[in-house]
């Protein structure tokens, strides 16, 4: 026998109490909360007990009751009634039923021992004992945790105590949410009447025009959204995260807005200013423009390919660019509102700049780690200010800077506080902002905002246009939302019909929660300051994070799935999208897990949804010459009808609040209803009865492919090629889709009727193998480490020799980017947790390297001695 528990998991408490109590042999293992166990189950069962024939035990009292029956232990009707109590009545509330909740008080404090049902440790003693752990802490359960289940209390509970269950707890669903109900709606007579009456309505005559006539402009008495996801950075491939955190959720809420009906304009593009850009032209020796085209396409291909279906796709190095930041920062200046401030800053004499933070390499001034960078040590963690470096190098040349002073302009965001708080109370309060967005926006103007500098020391940037700041560019906190704006300017001339129009327009912003204080503060104050009717964010959708499996996403350690690789596994992009949307990080972080995506694919996409939608055209097809057939409604059918029609309105009301993963359980569902359905009522058995019994096979047939139909529809947003697919199977008019989500609630009508002839039927979706995933597995594991460059050596110095007078440029520059590269290995192995020897090789090979670069810039090869360090 094997089994699953999960941490901090109560009713994992129950069956390893059990197991413990009566000594039966068994192996345990822990999983995850989200894991499915239960291979035929649709929902993760933990604890889970799989039995020697196969078979799973999924109920943690019916797994107790087991264990004690293996041990030749028979429960009492007493011990029975005990069982029954705590499964109807205290699981509900623990003070439903005073009279045995006080009974259970008294046998336990009065005897300081078990219930004596069974005159030893029964089954109910320790189903009470741990389903009361979470809510009462009283001495008799101190005493009864140490005598009987201190092991298993230690086991998921990890020593924590009630602190152990916290994370376990905060996953499970609010009691009597609508959002998220595990149970069938009843269904009224009068609601199935009506689902029915609604379903003979059948389609609109006139198909909805959902054909986009660019460009894309407001209209007068439409509901009209501007939808805007996050500037992806310019300078790095995307990752999984990235994608579901920005473009791919405000794809899927476009789509389904267009669907609606609703005018929407969705624009997003590169953002290319900045320093790292300028890293990034460095380390391919290339000009900054040329990495910004290099990428810009490769973004490009990796959204068409994941099919974010942007109105218009941007960047940021525009004539437009320039023209609005600057527009809008001569608003600002001319309106009071930015300050001028002196900084202390690095900088390198041999560059003649100033350094940004990433360009600067020393001693971390916490722990000593050699080289921490100039905003944080990725040895200890800490934020670190670059003028605190200890022996500061610049990654450029290698020289050691120096520190000036420079001035900055900065936005007086304490002056602008007042108006902010107002137009965050209107906002919040009547718009759609994640709990996120809110609780980050809060925190910052909890202790007071601060200036914010808006200027830096680069070149490759929006210019200041100041006199006195000509040397200066925009900082990109301060450019980058503007990048909004002009790439609607670069769509259309018309560019201000949306943003200089707040009392017709709705604008959502998409982000990861890092994000959230620059579209919630900065640049809202920034609008606000310019004082020209600027459209303001009314719904802010921030996710959390998606991790890689138990890890971070990492390009240099080759751990995770960047956007330009998923293409490279086989796995549909329709798949892709499906389950970055089913583990959509909404109200926590969440991860990306191979064996999760295969069984989610298996068990949700092949074996629910695409064996319900296959099955119902198969039935046309087969034994009505591919026309759907008469159907005769009986109540079972307008039950189903009513059932499915909830579902809709489900749908509908979470999309409508950017819920876009607990909708996509709706769809889920709806396929699950047509399943059981179809199981039931058997259309294969019955169409070789009599006329009464074929008439049923038809109704069940014709209504069951009507629901393929309304699915076809309802996937659109998440999975736009199975959408069409099915609709082209199906050959579905047109009209299906304006009429079931057009409305405040949806309906669900019958949209091919009897006699439509459908088309071709055949299978959505492919079996993810183990195997395949295993190697999926392996490949985006991180095990590989990338070796550097490789560098020819120059000959050894003198070992007598301090100095060395040459100084080879070209060498210099190969070596840089080997020490790179060979210390990105370094950081890779510690974070593996490679053994000792190998990180010795390796950092041996580092300093060796290092050692070159120095004689090949005309330095000494030997670090200069650390002043006041103890030995």
């Amino acid at each position: 026998m094997k089994l699953f528990i999960s941490e901090g998991n109560p009713h994992c408490l129950k069956v390893l109490s059990a197991l413990g109590v009566t000594g039966v042999q068994c192996d345990v293992q822990c999983v995850n909360h989200e894991e499915r166990v239960v291979p035929f189950l649709s929902r993760p069962a933990v604890p889970a007990l799989l039995l020697p024939n196969g078979l799973y035990l999924f109920s943690s009292n019916a797994i107790c009751r087991y264990l004690f029956e293996v041990n030749g232990q028979e429960s009492s009707e007493l011990c029975n009634q005990w069982l029954e109590w705590e499964a109807t009545d205290l699981q509900v509330s623990p003070a439903l039923n005073k009279k045995y909740f006080n009974l259970l008080l008294t046998c336990f404090v009065k005897h300081k021992t078990s219930l004596r049902c069974e005159g030893s440790v029964s089954v109910a003693d320790i189903v009470l004992w741990a389903a009361l752990y979470p809510v009462l802490y009283l001495p008799f359960f101190l005493y009864f945790q140490t005598i009987l289940c201190q092991s298993a209390a230690q086991k998921v509970l990890q020593g924590k105590g009630l602190q152990g269950m916290k994370s376990y707890m905060q996953r499970q669903p609010a009691p009597h949410s609508n959002q998220c109900r595990e149970t069938q709606p009843l269904v009224s007579e009068e609601e199935m009447e009506a689902a029915a009456h609604t379903w003979n309505k059948g389609l609109n005559p006139a198909p909805l025009d959902t054909g986009r006539q660019h460009p894309i402009l407001p209209q007068e008495g439409k509901r009209n959204i501007l939808v805007t996801s996050a500037l992806p950075y310019v300078n790095n491939v995307p990752h999984l995260g990235n994608i579901i955190g920005c473009v791919l959720s405000a794809d899927v809420f476009s789509r389904y807005c267009r669907l609606r009906g609703w005018n929407l304009l969705f624009v997003c593009g590169t953002d290319e200013y900045g320093t790292a850009t300028e890293n990034k032209a460095r380390e391919e020796g290339l000009t900054p423009q040329q990495i910004c085209d290099k990428y810009h396409a490769i973004h490009s291909g990796i959204y068409k390919w994941f099919q974010i279906d942007f109105d218009f796709f941007g960047r940021t190095t525009t004539e437009k660019q320039t023209e609005i930041a600057q527009d809008i920062f001569w608003r600002l200046h001319k309106n009071g509102f930015l300050v001028d401030d002196t900084v202390e800053q690095l900088r390198c004499e041999n560059c003649q700049r100033f350094l940004a933070d990433r360009f600067v390499e020393g001693t971390c001034p916490h722990c000593s780690y050699p080289e921490a960078r100039g905003d944080q040590c990725d040895k200890c963690g800490r934020l670190i200010n670059a003028v605190e470096l200890r022996e500061p190098q610049c990654k450029v040349c290698r020289r050691t800077p120096v520190i000036r002073s420079s001035k900055h302009l900065f936005l007086d965001l304490p002056k602008l506080e007042t108006q902010l708080e107002q137009w965050l109370e209107k906002s919040t309060s009547t718009g759609d902002w994640t709990a996120n967005a809110k609780q980050i926006t809060r925190s910052w103007l909890r202790d007071g905002l601060k200036p914010r500098c808006i200027t830096r020391d680069l070149q490759w940037g929006t210019p200041v246009p100041h006199p006195e700041y000509k040397e200066k560019v925009f900082y990109v906190w301060f450019d980058a939302p503007i990048g909004y704006l002009s790439i609607t300017a670069n769509y259309t001339d018309k560019w201000e019909t949306w943003w200089k129009n707040p009392q017709q327009v709705e604008l959502y912003n998409f982000m990861a929660k890092d994000n959230v204080p620059f579209h919630s503060v900065v640049f809202p104050c920034s609008l606000l300051g310019a004082q020209d009717n600027y459209t303001l964010v009314n719904n802010l959708v921030a996710t959390e994070y998606l991790n890689y499996e138990d890890t971070k996403f990492s390009k240099s350690r080759g751990v995770g799935v960047f956007g330009d690789m998923a293409k490279d596994t086989g796995i549909p992009s329709d798949v892709w999208r499906f389950y970055l949307l089913y583990v959509r990080p909404e109200g926590q972080d969440s991860a990306f897990s191979w064996a999760d995506m295969a069984l989610k694919n298996n068990s949700e996409l092949l074996n629910n949804l695409g064996n319900f939608i296959n099955r119902a055209g198969m039935f046309v097809t087969r034994f009505f010459e591919g026309c759907v057939p008469v159907m005769d409604l009986q109540q079972e059918d307008k039950r189903l009808l009513a059932l499915v029609g909830w579902e809709l309105q489900q749908y509908i009301k979470l999309m409508d609040k950017v819920k876009i993963r607990d909708a996509l359980k709706h769809i889920l569902n709806i396929s699950r209803h047509g399943n059981q359905y179809i199981q039931v009522n058997e259309p294969w058995k019955k169409i070789k009865g009599g006329d009464i019994e074929r008439q049923r096979a038809g109704t069940v047939t014709g209504v069951s492919v009507n629901i393929a139909c309304l699915l076809s529809v309802m996937l659109f947003p998440y999975m736009p090629k199975v959408s069409q697919t099915i609709r082209d199977q199906l050959n579905a008019p047109q009209s299906c889709i304006s009429t079931m989500l057009y409305g405040t609630t949806g309906t669900f009508v019958c949209s091919l009727r009897a006699g439509h002839r459908i088309g071709t039927v055949s299978p959505l979706f492919q079996k993810l193998e183990v195997d395949q995933i295993e190697a999926l597995k392996k490949r985006f594991g991180g095990q590989q480490v990338f070796e550097p460059a490789t560098v020819p050596a120059p000959a050894a110095p003198a070992a007598d020799a301090a100095t060395v007078n040459g100084v080879d440029p070209e060498k210099a520059k190969q070596l840089t980017q080997a020490v790179a590269e060979q210390g990105d290995k370094v950081r890779a192995l510690k974070t593996q947790k490679a053994e000792k020897a190998v990180i010795t090789a390796e950092v041996t090979k580092l300093l060796d390297l290092k050692k070159q670069l120095a004689v090949a810039e005309g330095k000494s090869p030997e670090p200069a001695p650390q002043k006041g360090k103890k030995k």
